[in-house]
């Protein structure tokens, strides 16, 4: 009888065990997507309030922009000059911008992200006329001081069908 409760005991020790190692995984997991949405939304907030340096800090000096439609790859920092004039007349006024994201996979661990989905850029110019674009994309961030993204592959254009099926 000692023998049997032994085993009892000594297998409900190791699903226990297990059961912690789970949960302690789940719970990185959980913080890990925590704050790679409060990534997500910076670079979001950055975008709306035309914020050009408070988005290049989301960017690794050494991050790397590819595109797909455009067959080109080049450093993100020849995009954020690109870029620059957008924030600039949304900081003033001249424009209003927004970026959502969403995702369909979520890879990483404590220092690494590979996120996929569909971005959704609006713009309203000073005539109030709209533009949204809707591309799908892939980013790859690494996790040194911060989050930032190390890769962005902005791979094809999305529809808005094909953002809608992302909803959470």
């Amino acid at each position: 009888m000692k023998t049997v409760n032994a085993f009892r005991i000594g297998w409900m020790s190791v699903l226990l065990l297990c059961n912690a190692g789970l949960t302690a995984s789940a719970m990185d997991e959980t913080l890990r997507l925590a704050q790679l949405d409060q990534f997500w939304s910076e670079v979001r907030s950055a975008v709306q309030d035309g914020n050009y340096k408070r988005y290049e800090g989301t960017c690794h000096p050494s991050g790397i922009l590819v595109s797909g439609t455009k067959g080109t790859s080049y450093p993100l920092s020849k995009a954020m000059a690109r870029w620059k004039p957008g924030f600039l007349d949304t900081q003033s006024g001249k424009i209003k911008a927004g970026v959502e994201f969403r995702f369909s996979q979520r890879f990483g661990d404590e220092t690494t992200a590979h996120e996929t989905g569909i971005f959704h850029y609006w713009t309203v110019d000073s005539n109030g006329t709209r533009k949204d674009d809707y591309i799908h994309f892939e980013s790859l961030l690494l996790k040194e001081k911060r989050w930032q993204t190390l890769m962005e592959y902005q791979k094809s254009a999305a529809t808005e069908s094909e953002w809608e099926k992302l909803k959470h």
